[in-house]
């Protein structure tokens, strides 16, 4: 949990202090979004593999190593004097936060029963919550305090993921279940050079190109072949780094396409709100910081006491129907928002969303690590994983383009044809404490307007993954862990080679006489 807190304050204790990092370095826009999207491309792409490596090798040291490559990038990061410098250090932490987002939930499968699991599932849900509420008012106060500096941004990181090594060596005991096997690199490099290429194009298009352009098409094209080289490769290998046969255990292919969703409509619905809060209702960072609480203590709540119930229970179709439903109803409440929508309102719409998302998103894992051999439990948990990234990357790139278009359609209405001038074009946005007042007024409704419109769009895919949670079969939750179940699955395996090799391979020869 300590590693996990520290893979999500990566992500989110920057995000009010960037427009100062990148001024500090002399950076460009671009620069501005490579900052964000390197660290995420770098732990979405590497998740399936780090899954993988945990079938393989000792769980426990590469828990250890990502949470070292996290302080190495930390560091670097820290210490930058060039925005070049910066960017790679972003690639290295994003490596390091790939790692802990897949090994934390394989390694506490490995050791906790699923009966019990859900019952930490929901705790993993509270430390979620309180890291990414944590972080940007963190982020604020470091960079508004003048003896510290957005340099402790990255720094603050460090001493939780040393405590975290120093914790696991001291307490995690886990046998090392070395399998003498090649890995797939080919089969990697092609799974991380296609999805790094689909997530370049979903982050710069409508931003530094347009959607239809060479550029779209490159990356696209790119993208499409190496992904499927990559299946070709992995239905060929003895050891793949996604095992195509998890996909025909039905689980774990609705698990997955839920996960997708749910990345979609969650990230990248809820990831504009902040913008919401300063532009449209005109609240500082560290206000809208703060009104986001409903969101996360709905979700902190609601996921905590699921998984006390679940665990209690053993039942936990019935958690994912409800969370879906209440997932997709938030949604469609915070479709009705504008800039005169009262906070009041706006807390009990943003808590129903966070009640939803708590009691959907952990248990999407519980159910498919419940369903799969233990050996395939590392490769089953980064595929959700990845898709789940996957889904909060594409969600967030297109729903950043729809909110950019309907911006200035909105402010062209209102002004006439300036009004993409007076928005200062799709890529900037606007600093509503410098604008007269008329002009704030229309700048603020368009925001309101067009947030409660990304709402509305995620909504249908919140309901396409209740769809596919009611196709999920419940299946009771098994009371033996991961290292258990790997033990009786090698003893069985074991068996059944030695039957396969006492039982003649041929018929013997007829006697004569």
């Amino acid at each position: 949990m300590a590693g996990m807190f520290v893979a999500i304050l990566a992500g989110t204790v920057v995000a009010n202090a960037l427009p100062r990092i990148i001024a500090d370095l002399h950076g460009s826009q671009s620069s501005y979004t490579w900052v964000v999207t390197a660290e995420l491309l770098a732990m979405t792409a590497t998740v399936p593999l780090w899954g993988k490596l945990s079938d393989l090798y000792n769980k426990k040291l590469l828990l250890q190593l990502s949470l070292a490559m996290f302080v190495v990038g930390s560091l670097l990061a820290g210490f930058s004097q060039g925005v070049g410098l910066l960017i790679f250090s972003r690639v290295v932490q994003g490596i390091g936060a790939g790692g802990l987002t897949a090994l934390a939930q394989v390694v506490m499968a490995a050791i906790i029963p699923p009966r019990r699991l859900g019952k930490y599932a929901g705790i993993f849900g509270a430390v979620f919550a309180i890291g990414t509420v944590a972080g940007p008012l963190v982020g604020g106060v470091l960079v508004d305090t003048s003896w510290l500096g957005w340099r402790w941004c990255f720094f603050i990181g460090v001493p939780f993921a040393l405590a975290a090594i120093l914790i696991l060596q001291r307490t995690l005991r886990l046998p090392t279940v070395r399998r003498d096997v090649k890995i797939d690199y080919l089969g990697a490099f092609l799974i991380v050079a296609g999805v790094s290429a689909l997530l370049i194009w979903t982050s710069l298009a409508g931003n530094q190109f347009d959607w239809a352009s060479w550029q779209t098409a490159a990356l696209t094209g790119a993208g499409v072949v190496l992904l499927v080289a990559a299946v070709f490769v992995e239905a060929r290998v003895p050891e793949p780094v996604i095992p195509l046969d998890i996909f025909r255990n039905r689980t774990v292919s609705l698990t997955t396409v839920a996960s997708l969703l749910v990345g979609v409509a969650m990230f990248g619905g809820t990831v504009f709100l902040s913008q919401y809060f300063q532009i449209s209702l005109g609240k500082s960072p560290t206000m809208a910081g703060l009104m986001s609480l409903p969101l996360i203590l709905g979700l902190l709540v609601s996921s905590t006491v699921a998984g006390q119930i679940i665990s209690a229970t053993g039942k936990w179709k019935i958690h994912l129907i409800a969370g879906a439903v209440i997932m997709t109803g938030g949604l469609g409440l915070l479709a009705t928002i504008d800039a005169d929508t009262g906070f009041g309102l706006l807390s009990v719409y943003m808590a129903v969303l966070g009640i939803g998302v708590g009691m959907l998103m952990q248990n999407l894992v519980l159910a498919a690590q419940n369903d799969v051999p233990a050996a395939e439990l590392g490769a089953a948990t980064s595929v959700l994983s990845f898709f789940r990234s996957m889904g909060g990357t594409i969600g967030t790139s297109v729903l950043g383009a729809i909110l950019a278009n309907r911006v200035t359609a909105e402010m062209t209405k209102s002004l006439g044809g300036a009004g993409r001038s007076a928005s200062g074009g799709e890529s900037s946005v606007p600093d509503i404490s410098t604008l007269p007042a008329p002009m704030r007024e229309i700048v603020q409704h368009a925001y309101g307007v067009a947030t409660a419109e990304l709402f509305l769009v995620a909504a249908p895919f919140a309901a396409l993954a209740l769809v596919a949670v009611l196709f999920l079969k419940e299946k009771p939750l098994k009371t033996t862990s991961g290292m258990e179940r790997l033990a009786e699955e090698s003893k069985a395996e074991e068996s059944k080679r030695e039957r396969t090799e006492d039982s003649p391979s041929a018929t013997p020869p007829t006697p004569v006489g």
